[in-house]
């Protein structure tokens, strides 16, 4: 079984979910949030940084999955989130962890089946494919889709791996 941390990054409120694949079902580990709030943006990249690290530590993940940063209207609010997520992913690297990149329509394509799906679909197909019996908040949701998004995806590649279909690495070990 493969241990995989999932993290939904923001610069206020960091989204972490952990999960085991075994076969092509996740199973639920923990999850919840690391919440930073009105810090100065210096000691938010921090928290993050160190609460993100103390996760990795405890639960000794195989490999950690992260959304990417997408634009929207706000540049600034894009970069925030940007160095959040880099903070995260030094966190996993410094622990020699390999992290794999979702795009958001990634991550709700797979999870709910269409790219552009509302938040409250994500918290109830997380609910519903990992039997919680409580609906995870947004953030913790969002980050476990993340993990079983590259869950799923592992499990698919591995087996046409093993049918003999031709499965490329691209950069940071992302699979095509």
């Amino acid at each position: 079984m493969t241990l995989i941390l999932g993290i939904d990054p923001g610069s206020r409120v960091t989204g972490y979910g952990l999960v085991t694949m075994a076969r092509n079902h996740g199973h639920h580990v923990a999850s919840g949030t690391v919440v930073v709030g009105d810090l100065p943006f210096d000691a938010r990249l921090r928290a993050i940084f160190e609460g993100l690290t103390a996760l990795i530590r405890e639960h000794r993940p195989d490999e950690v999955a992260i959304e990417k940063v997408f634009m929207n209207r706000n540049a600034d609010s894009a970069l925030k989130l940007g160095q959040a997520r880099g903070a995260a992913i030094v966190a996993a690297a410094l622990c020699d962890l390999p992290v794999h990149e979702y795009a958001p329509n990634e991550i709700k394509l797979a999870i709910v089946g269409r790219g552009h799906a509302a938040k409250e679909q994500v918290q109830h197909m997380i609910k519903a494919m990992l039997t919680l019996d409580a609906t995870p908040v947004a953030d913790a949701a969002d980050a476990l889709a993340v993990a079983l998004c590259h869950g799923h995806t592992r499990q698919s590649l591995a087996a046409m791996a093993r049918a003999g279909g031709v499965v490329r690495r691209g950069r940071a070990g992302r699979y095509l």
